[in-house]
C-alpha cells in the first residue's frame, strides 16, 4: 500500500474525463469483495450469543465455528491466486461471488454446528480468494498515479465491512435478541453485497495486464481505452507489457531457492511479521469482542452496542495509518505500533486483574480495547502488508509472499481457535498478559531482524541481505 505517485515520464498524464468515472465504478464494484471479506469475518462477533443458545455451542465448538473460516481463507488465498492467474481476475471474482452466496445460504440454513462449520469453511475459501484477487485486479487496472489509492480502498472496505457487521448485529440484537434463531438474519444480510458483486462484475472488464499475459493485446487496449484517455491508453500498452514480464519473472522462484541462506532468512522475516501481526490478538477482538465485553461486565445488549466502537476505531485507525504510512520510517512506525499495542494489552490485563467487578471495570476494559484496535489498525495492520510487498526480490516475490500470507492466515486461525477456551479456562487478565509477552517478543524480533524499506530499492535491499546473510 502506498500513496499515489507521478506518472512515468514516458506516459501522458492521467487527465480526468468520462474514463475516470468508469474507473471509479470498477473500484466500487470490485471492492464489494473486500466488504464481503469484512462482513463475513465480523458478523460472527455479535451472532455468537444467540448462536450459542440456539445450537448449544461450547467454548471449544465456538472456536471451531469461528476459526474454520480462517483455515478456509488460508487455502482460498492459495487457490484463488492460482485460479485468477489461469482464468482471469474478473472471472475469479465472479466465481467468488457465487461461493460467497453458497456459503452464506448454507450457514443460514444450517441445522447444527457441524453443518454451520462446513459452510463457514466454504465462506473462508471465498474470503481468502478475495484477499488474493481483488487487490491484484485493482492494481492492474489502475493507472500508476492512482494505484496506491485504489488498492487501499479495498483495505478500507474490509474494515468498513466489519464495522457494518457490528452495527447491523447491534440493531438486530437489540430489537429481536430474545429470538434464538436471530443469528440467521444477521448472517443472511451478507447475501446483498454478494449479489451486488456478481451483477456488477458481469459488466466490468478484465485486467489489461492479465490479457497481455495471454497474448490478447487488442482486448487489453480496448480495456485501457475504457479507463484512460485514448493517447494514454496507447502509450500505456508498453508499460503493461513491462509489468506483465515483471510479473512472470516473479514466478520463476521455486523451492530450490529456499536452499539459499539469505533468501531463507528473508522469507522467515516475512513469515514472522505475519505471525506477530496476528499474535497481537486483533482478530480475537474482531471475532469475539462482544463476548469479551460481556465477560468484562456489560449486559448482552450493552456489549453488542459497545462493540461497534471497535469497528468504528478500526476504520479510523486505518484511515490515520494511510495518512502517516509514507511520512514515517517503516521500522519506527512498526516498533511504535508493537509498543502501543503491548501497552494496551497490559492495561486491559491489569484492569481485569485489579479492578473490582462493576461498571467502572467494564468501561476501563472497553476504552483500552478500543485504543488497542485503533493503534493496531493505524500501524501494524497496514504496515505488515506494505513491508511484505517491498522486501522480497522480484524472482522470489510470489513464492515468498505466498508463504508469508499463508502463515499469517494460519496464525489468525490459531488465535481464533484458542481464544474462547483460553479465556474460559484462565480468564481475561492472564489471556491478555499472554498477548503482552508475545508483544515483547515481537518488539525484539522487529528491532533485530526487520529491515527499513522506505525509500530503498529492491536492489539495495537484496545487496544488503546478500552481504549480511539476511541480518539487517
Amino acid at each position: 500500500m502506498s500513496t499515489d505517485s507521478a506518472a512515468p515520464p514516458n506516459l501522458p498524464p492521467d487527465t480526468t474525463g468520462p474514463h475516470s468515472s468508469r474507473l471509479g465504478l470498477i473500484a466500487v464494484v470490485a471492492t464489494f469483495g473486500g466488504l464481503l471479506f469484512g462482513y463475513d469475518t465480523g458478523v460472527i462477533n455479535g451472532a455468537l450469543e444467540p448462536l450459542t443458545r440456539d445450537l448449544g455451542l461450547t467454548s471449544v465448538t465456538e472456536g471451531i465455528v469461528v476459526s474454520i473460516l480462517i483455515f478456509g481463507a488460508a487455502i482460498g488465498a492459495m487457490i484463488g491466486g492460482r485460479l485468477s492467474d489461469r482464468y482471469g481476475r474478473r472471472h475469479n471474482i465472479l466465481l467468488l461471488a457465487v461461493v460467497f452466496m453458497i456459503g452464506t445460504i448454507g450457514c443460514v440454513s444450517a441445522p447444527n454446528w457441524e453443518v454451520l462449520a462446513v459452510f463457514r469453511f466454504v465462506l473462508g475459501l471465498a474470503v481468502g480468494g478475495a484477499s488474493a484477487t481483488v487487490p491484484v485486479y485493482l492494481a492492474e487496472i489502475a493507472p500508476v498515479e492512482r494505484r496506491g489509492g485504489l488498492v487501499t480502498r479495498n483495505e478500507v472496505m474490509i474494515v468498513s465491512g466489519q464495522f457494518a457487521a457490528f452495527v447491523i448485529n447491534a440493531i438486530i440484537f437489540n430489537v429481536w435478541g430474545e429470538v434464538d434463531a436471530i443469528w440467521r438474519v444477521m448472517l443472511v444480510v451478507a447475501l446483498l453485497p454478494a449479489i451486488a458483486l456478481f451483477i456488477g462484475m458481469l459488466r466490468m472488464p478484465e485486467s489489461p495486464r492479465w490479457l497481455v499475459g495471454q497474448g490478447r493485446d487488442d482486448e487489453a487496449l480496448a480495456v485501457l481505452e475504457q479507463v484512460r484517455t485514448p493517447e494514454r491508453a496507447r502509450a500505456e500498452m508498453a508499460e503493461v507489457h513491462r509489468l506483465a514480464e515483471e510479473e512472470e519473472l516473479s514466478r520463476t522462484g521455486g523451492a530450490s531457492d529456499l536452499s539459499v541462506r539469505w533468501i531463507r532468512r528473508l522469507i522467515l522475516i516475512g513469515a514472522g511479521l505475519g505471525v506477530f501481526q496476528q499474535f497481537t490478538g486483533i482478530n480475537s477482538i474482531m471475532y469475539y469482542g462482544t463476548q469479551l465485553l460481556g465477560d468484562a461486565g456489560f449486559s448482552a445488549s450493552a456489549a453488542i452496542i459497545a462493540n461497534t466502537l471497535n469497528g468504528l476505531f478500526s476504520v479510523l485507525g486505518i484511515s490515520v495509518g494511510i495518512l502517516l504510512i509514507n511520512r514515517i520510517d517503516r521500522r519506527t512506525m512498526l516498533l511504535g505500533g508493537f509498543a502501543l499495542t503491548t501497552t494496551f494489552h497490559l492495561l486491559v490485563g491489569l484492569s481485569a486483574l485489579l479492578l473490582p467487578d462493576g461498571t467502572a471495570k467494564a468501561y476501563f476494559i472497553l476504552v483500552f480495547v478500543v485504543l488497542f484496535v485503533f493503534c493496531m489498525q493505524g500501524t501494524i495492520g497496514p504496515l505488515v502488508w506494505l513491508i511484505l510487498s517491498e522486501i522480497f526480490p522480484l524472482k522470489i516475490r510470489s513464492l515468498a509472499i505466498g508463504i508469508s500470507v499463508f502463515v499469517l492466515w494460519i496464525a489468525n486461525a490459531v488465535v481464533a481457535l484458542v481464544f474462547p477456551p483460553t479465556v474460559e479456562a484462565i480468564g481475561i487478565a492472564p489471556t491478555f498478559l499472554i498477548f503482552v509477552a508475545l508483544g515483547l517478543i515481537a518488539l525484539v524480533f522487529t528491532h533485530r531482524y526487520v529491515p527499513e524499506t522506505r525509500g530503498r530499492s529492491l536492489e539495495e535491499l537484496e545487496a544488503d541481505f546478500r552481504a549480511a546473510g539476511g541480518v539487517r
